[in-house]
């Protein structure tokens, strides 16, 4: 029995979508190390980190990180423990999305302040080649709510 041509199409777009698919997989299923800067707007104030991927599933990473802030006077820093999800899609693989526990601590000379929350972010990463540029926009919320936006580079552990 031939094949219609919606038939043919079919298995074509499938055929397709998975190959897309593959290349993301391939980079999702090894460890990821980076450098980060980000910016938070509650605290008008630009920080410094780095963040850690651990695939635990095709499109699911464990993704510590955390943030030290340049603050004056005082410090400042977040400790985020994320799920980070990649979406499904051959035009979107890029896109990410994700939510956590977030720990923030605030000080000055006397005072210091720690708080325990949550927090969800966005994002978008290259996964071409052995460095990944990223961007990502994040929502904390535990002791008050605000944003940050973050950039920076993930690099590929190990071997391919």
């Amino acid at each position: 029995m031939p094949f219609s041509l919606s038939h043919r199409i079919a298995v074509l777009t499938i055929a397709l979508m998975m190959a897309g698919t593959t290349a993301a997989q391939a980079q999702t299923s090894q460890l990821h190390l980076g450098p980060r800067l980000s910016y938070q707007f509650d605290l008008e104030d630009w920080g410094v980190g780095a963040q850690f991927s651990v695939p635990i599933g095709p499109y699911l990473e464990f993704y510590p990180s955390f943030d030290i802030f340049l603050v004056d006077p005082g410090s400042a820093s977040n400790i985020n423990v994320d799920l980070k999800y990649r979406i499904r899609s051959q035009t979107a693989g890029w896109l990410y999305l994700g939510a956590g526990l977030n720990l923030a601590r605030r000080g000055s000379d006397d005072n210091t302040d720690t708080d325990a929350g949550f927090n969800a972010f966005i994002g978008a990463e290259s996964l071409r080649g052995r460095v990944h540029p990223f961007g990502e926009f994040r929502f904390t919320a535990n002791n008050g709510s605000t944003g940050q936006i973050s950039a920076g580079l993930n690099f590929t552990l190990g071997r391919d």
